[in-house]
């Protein structure tokens, strides 16, 4: 006898909008599975408006109408029994990103929480890493969005820290990182790992599924810091446009995934990571299994 439920996570990022339907399958004496039934992407940057005029623009502000209306009806076509919508460094940062938060709830009916970067941090590492987390290693989390970047150390199967800077994609394409952030970051992940022995990275965010599929590795299989290093030379090395027309990226990813690998291969060097793992997770899926143990 199984029971199955149908939750929806609808993630407003500041390059993309997200909503991540899902299967939670429980059967009595086994672990509950999380199984993912569809993925949409819409591609939003919002961070283009927040972080360089520092509020929504009406385009967008209708764009995300839109895209939330149609998120409304997919969640009824797939039955959907319970959703949760959360907003990260694009709508926390706008100052008119509640006001837009309460007309989207007005014109769709779905309520949007603005989260801040401790609340996205934990969220993130409520997702389940027990398959790649073993008990007798250390594992540094990064997880790469436009806005901002997580980081959650874990050491003997527990995380021992956290941490969110203002370090991201669609920042970092607006020249809006100073190179004191950048310090920060390096700061915090040398004191943070000093004690600990063969660190290994976890990545999530679009652009290193992107780059790890395009490896054609297996899940279990990571990367290693020279093929990372290896792809981001490359991927400089081409045009905007020839890495739309050559490699098959999307308009609004050929820009963003350079900074993001320069994110992550800093995080290994710093450090001392040598490989990456790539296990397809991120906020949505946190936010599924945060919303199943009722914790948001």
């Amino acid at each position: 006898m199984i029971t199955i439920k149908k939750y929806a996570a609808i993630d407003i990022g500041s390059n993309a909008m997200r909503m991540l339907i899902s299967n939670i399958v429980e059967q009595q004496g086994k672990e509950t599975q999380f199984n993912k039934s569809a993925l949409i992407r819409v591609p939003i940057r919002l961070g283009q408006d927040a972080f360089t005029v520092g509020e929504i623009s009406e385009e967008n502000i209708d764009r995300m109408v839109d895209a939330m209306k149609a998120f409304k009806l997919l969640m009824k076509v797939y039955r959907i029994e319970k959703y949760k919508a959360c907003a990260t460094s694009a709508m926390r940062e706008a100052f008119n990103g509640k006001e837009v938060a309460d007309y989207i709830y007005q014109q769709s009916d779905i309520k949007i929480d603005i989260i801040d970067g401790k609340n996205e941090a934990a969220i993130i590492a409520s997702t389940d890493l027990h398959s790649f987390i073993k008990t007798d290693q250390a594992y540094l989390y990064v997880d790469v969005g436009g806005g901002s970047t997580e980081f959650s150390l874990f050491n003997d199967g527990k995380m021992i820290a956290s941490k969110s800077f203002k370090n991201g994609t669609v920042r970092l394409l607006n020249d809006m990182v100073n190179e004191i952030v950048w310090t920060e970051i390096e700061k915090w992940i040398k004191e943070k790992t000093t004690d600990l022995e063969n660190v290994i990275l976890i990545g999530s965010g679009g652009n290193i599924n992107k780059i790890f599929k395009m490896s054609g590795k297996s899940q279990e299989q990571p990367l290693t810091y020279l093929y990372l290093n290896a792809q981001y030379q490359y991927l400089n090395s081409l045009t905007y446009e020839q890495r739309i027309a050559e490699l098959g990226l999307n308009t609004d990813r050929a820009d963003v995934i350079i900074p993001a690998t320069k994110i992550y291969l800093n995080a290994m060097k710093w450090s001392g990571a040598t490989k990456i793992y790539v296990p397809k997770i991120g906020l949505s899926d946190g936010i599924i299994k945060a919303m199943y143990q009722e914790i948001i």
